[in-house]
């Protein structure tokens, strides 16, 4: 039999985003590095964000003012010590950005030019390129790599097109991982640190605005290998996606849109929002996401209109370029009429439960970015924090795993044949099947109707129920990544159902149409009323 090829390094990065990528750079530092990343090293989430990154760079603004407003975006459950180590740390991440070629647009003058989004208090966002803000940071954070990888010290390996199998733990210790390359073929890495910066699981849903490599590999991976996952009802759904069939479908419509004055209308052109909250079109997402499904169920699911025609063709033109283009691709001319959007899954609040460095549950398993459920988002995102976690807790991940790396001897695992089971505890649910019984677009659309922007219990039961129905696939027969991804999808849908029917209350990006509290969801409920803060589920918990 065949014995699996093994690799060995001090830090195994899983993951290039800017967490990913941010991490490994701090962890190069003082060891080596190796990045591994399941299709080309640009190809995640972050290259696609378009709102832009929040940081208090404005001397009129302060890290306790965009604390107080993150907290308040997380409807009470977010960790303060978290908030406030996030938004202290945003000056000083921007400058970072900035020191590796980051071009954020300007004013006439010269200043750093900032954008107000939902429920930030003031402008504070910073754009580059208008909405390429994403690609704009990955191309940097991927140009310093690659020069670091083509140094020749050894301190940064790339490995791009190859997925995560399982972690790899001997005596509770995750002591690296098992990758398959898109052939197939297998190899173990030997890590003293293994970071997973592997992003959410938007694939979950038949609407999103991920790319399709989100298939939550990372957060499957550390459940089965027996990590403890935390927070996982909170899945935050961008209110505005491109509502048009064909490829362009679920293209995201930043945000920052809305805080240049474009309104949400119903089909007959009536404003909604303002009689829901009195933030309007700039309320926190999960208001507004969840106004747009109540107002599209009203309708018998036809999308909302969102009307840009006050802005004007040049601002939209200059200001959103890469929206501009898809917009018109779609055959939209958006400064003379509506573009009808949807909410999409975006952005997952929970995940691998870390500390502020990135350890997470499990010796020598660290995570960071949106893989993570670290406290600072709490039960809803606020606008553009997203990349401002990767950036300053990527940087405090990298360098805790390097840490901890330097005190583990990297030691040869003991050869395994190529058939051999992972490691790792078997998948969630009912036995491995050697037949599939579901298919992943059937899971997507179940998510979405069942476990989306609105829930009930009833829902949400019958959600579990088949979900428990659908066999998981055998590990030992698994030879493509995607088949990898379908096993992912499986167990977090059923592990995601499962938190959401343990919170039967309303909070946050997780609303419960059978709460009777959920009435108003203008104002969270007190953290007082959550005795249960943050539900945890570990691999001796049932998921379903």
């Amino acid at each position: 039999m065949a014995v699996l090829e093994e690799l060995r390094t001090d830090v195994l990065v899983v993951g290039s985003g800017i967490a990913g990528l941010t991490a490994a750079l701090a962890a190069s530092e003082r060891a080596r590095v190796l990045v591994v990343t399941k299709a080309d090293l640009a190809a995640g989430a972050t290259a696609r964000a378009q709102g832009g990154i929040a940081g208090a760079v404005d001397p009129a603004d302060s890290p306790a003012a965009h604390a107080r407003d993150t907290l308040a975006a997380g409807a009470g459950l977010g960790d303060p010590e978290a908030v406030q180590v996030l938004c202290e740390g945003g000056p000083a991440a921007i400058e970072s950005l900035l020191d590796r070629g980051v071009e954020f647009d300007r004013t006439d003058s010269g200043a750093l030019a900032l954008g107000l989004e939902g429920a930030h208090d003031r402008p504070r966002i910073l754009h580059a390129g208008g909405d390429a803000t994403g690609a704009a940071i990955e191309a940097a954070l991927v140009a310093a790599v690659r020069r670091a990888a083509s140094a020749g010290d050894g301190r940064i390996t790339l490995t791009e097109r190859t997925a995560l199998v399982d972690l790899l733990v001997e005596g509770g210790v995750v002591v690296g991982a098992e990758l398959m390359a898109g052939d197939g073929t297998r190899r173990r890495v030997r890590a003293g640190a293994t970071v997973l910066a592997t992003g959410g699981a938007g694939q979950l849903y038949a609407h999103t605005t991920t790319p399709e490599v989100s298939t939550g590999d990372g957060i499957a991976a550390a459940w089965r290998a027996g990590a403890a996952l935390e927070d996982l009802e909170f899945y935050q759904f961008h209110p505005t996606a491109l509502a048009v069939p064909g490829p362009l479908s679920s293209f995201l419509v930043s945000e920052a849109v809305r805080g240049e004055g474009a309104l949400l209308r119903d089909e007959h052109g009536h404003r909604f929002l303002p009689a829901i909250d009195p933030r309007a079109e700039l309320a926190p997402r999960d208001v507004v996401a969840r106004a747009i499904a109540q107002v599209m169920a009203a309708q018998h699911g036809r999308p909302v209109l969102l009307d840009a025609t006050g802005i004007g063709a040049d601002r939209l033109r200059t200001r959103f370029p890469t929206i501009d283009a898809a917009v018109r691709r779609a055959g939209i001319d958006w400064s003379r009429e509506p573009v009808p959007v949807t909410p999409a899954a975006h952005y997952w609040m929970g995940g691998i439960r870390t500390d502020l460095e990135g350890r997470t549950t499990l010796p020598g398993l660290f995570a960071a970015g949106e893989c993570a459920r670290s406290g600072v988002h709490g039960a809803n995102r606020l606008a553009s924090n997203s990349l401002l976690e990767g950036a300053v807790l990527g940087e405090r991940t990298g360098a805790a795993a390097a840490a901890g790396a330097a005190e583990v001897p990297v030691v040869a695992i003991a050869p395994a044949p190529m058939t051999a089971s992972p490691s790792a505890a078997s998948t969630v649910g009912p036995p491995a099947a050697t037949g599939r019984d579901w298919t992943r677009a059937a899971l997507q659309e179940l998510m979405w109707e069942l476990v989306g922007p609105l829930r009930s219990g009833d829902g949400l039961a019958e959600a579990a129920a088949r979900l428990a129905e659908w066999h998981s696939p055998d590990p030992d027969r698994l030879t493509t990544p995607e088949e990898l991804e379908d096993r992912s999808l499986l167990d977090l849908a059923r592990l995601l159902t499962a938190h959401a029917l343990a919170r039967p209350g309303s909070v946050g990006a997780h609303h419960r149409l059978d709460d009777p509290a959920a009435d108003h969801p203008v104002t969270a409920r007190p953290a007082a009323d959550h005795p249960d803060r943050s539900l945890v589920l570990t691999p001796e918990a049932p998921a379903c």
